[in-house]
């Protein structure tokens, strides 16, 4: 039988009540243990407790950051789509309100993070994906951008490369210069540190930008 490895897990908390709670929550499972905030184990996942994320919640995240976590779960009383946007710039890479978490819903959340993946709430997930959806429509894509930092000029070169065709083919059917469809292959390779063209073809079909 093989025995599942133990999550270690970090608890910080803005009041000492939240960190209780959540400690008795995850006590008696078996599939997680509750390490210190000195501990030397393999880098925990830290779930960070708070009513929302406030000065103080904002002051413990900044922290945790400074240490190198990135494994940090928030859970909060409460949180909006901007501080759900910020939460994620300073590390966290799962949200859950504390009013809708469960013993389990925490551990899967906990393997997640572990596993560097993440989670939001659907209907923050849903809002968020349509200020992207805006961002896209309303403001790259009139500058010809896209959120990967691939320009639409890019993509159609990127596309042609992928077809076969040679850069004085591509030049022609984009009624560019064989020197302009050259110093965009340049831009794209450096940009993303690809080696070759080739390289450059395998990066945007993996990333889905072609």
């Amino acid at each position: 039988m093989v025995v599942a490895k133990r999550i270690p897990v970090m608890i910080c908390a803005t009041d000492p009540i939240l960190r209780n709670g959540v400690a008795m929550t995850l006590r008696t499972r078996d599939d997680v243990w509750l390490v210190s905030d000195d501990s030397t184990e393999t880098p925990p996942v830290v779930l960070l407790v708070a009513d929302r994320l406030d000065e103080a919640a904002a002051k413990l995240l900044r922290s945790l950051q400074r240490q190198g976590r990135s494994r940090i779960v928030l859970i909060a009383g409460d949180v909006d789509d901007a501080e759900v946007l910020n939460a994620i710039e300073h590390g966290v890479c799962a949200v859950t309100r504390r009013s809708e978490v469960t013993a389990d819903g925490l551990v899967r959340l906990i393997k997640a993070a572990a596993a560097g993946e993440g989670a939001l709430p659907p209907d923050l997930l849903g809002r968020l994906l349509d200020r992207v959806s805006r961002l896209q429509r309303q403001v790259l894509e009139p500058q010809g951008l896209k959120l990967a930092g691939i320009t639409t000029r890019e993509t159609e070169v990127l596309r042609l490369v992928a077809s076969g065709l040679s850069t004085q083919e591509i030049a022609n059917q984009l009624c560019y210069s064989q020197r302009t469809v050259k110093s965009i292959l340049h831009d794209v390779t450096n940009r993303f540190q690809l080696r070759n063209r080739s390289h450059a073809v395998a990066y945007a079909m993996r990333e889905g930008l072609i």
